[in-house]
């Protein structure tokens, strides 16, 4: 089966996420999505960094029952920070049977050549690349890249905690489920 791997922080996740990831299941020839949360992007500060189990919990609320969406703990039992070279091996030897690509916005594309062992990424792995506005994806690197051209939104999950703390509603941005659960926890605020 091949599956696109599509990490993040995903804090929080929102509806972007989930269209793009629609997206790419309705328009390539990726069969699966698994959404890997990273308990520590190496690029990231763990500043405002909601506990990684609890992102965990949001998109597995945000996928409900959409079985062509996975959540992926994987990351979590590896050495942190998440280098997606590490991962990558790992899925690759516990499931053999599958083909992995990576999915990433056009932002993230730009700085992969920063990545850690970058090389062995593109030279196994091929990429859908979604275009962020602002960002152009120029394949510097000479990746086996496919650009998507999935609708994009104006929003970011640094938008919607923004939102939270100045006490507005996330409404429509998350899905109610996510929604529901980030009032409840008071996370973000």
């Amino acid at each position: 089966m091949k599956i696109g791997l599509y990490f993040g922080s995903f804090n929080p996740v929102h509806v972007g996420h989930l269209i793009i990831a629609n997206h790419i299941l309705n328009e390539t020839d990726i069969q699966k999505i698994w959404f890997v949360v990273s308990p520590q992007n190496p690029f990231k500060t763990s500043t405002g960094l909601l506990n990684e189990y609890h992102r965990l919990h949001l998109v597995k609320l945000a996928i409900g029952d959409d079985l062509r969406i996975k959540a992926s703990d994987i990351e979590f039992n590896l050495p942190k920070p998440s280098y997606t070279t590490t991962t990558l091996a790992y899925l690759k030897e516990k499931y053999p049977e599958h083909e992995f690509s990576i999915i990433m916005g056009s932002d993230s594309f730009q700085n992969l050549h920063k990545w850690k062992n970058y090389e062995l990424i593109i030279r196994d792995y091929e990429i859908y690349v979604y275009i962020r506005e602002g960002f152009e994806a120029v394949n510097h690197v000479q990746a086996k890249m496919h650009i998507v051209q999935a609708p994009l939104l104006q929003l970011s999950a640094t938008q919607i905690r923004n939102t939270i703390k100045e006490g507005k509603s996330i409404r429509y941005m998350v899905t109610e489920a996510v929604r529901e659960e980030i009032e409840k926890g008071g996370y973000y605020k």
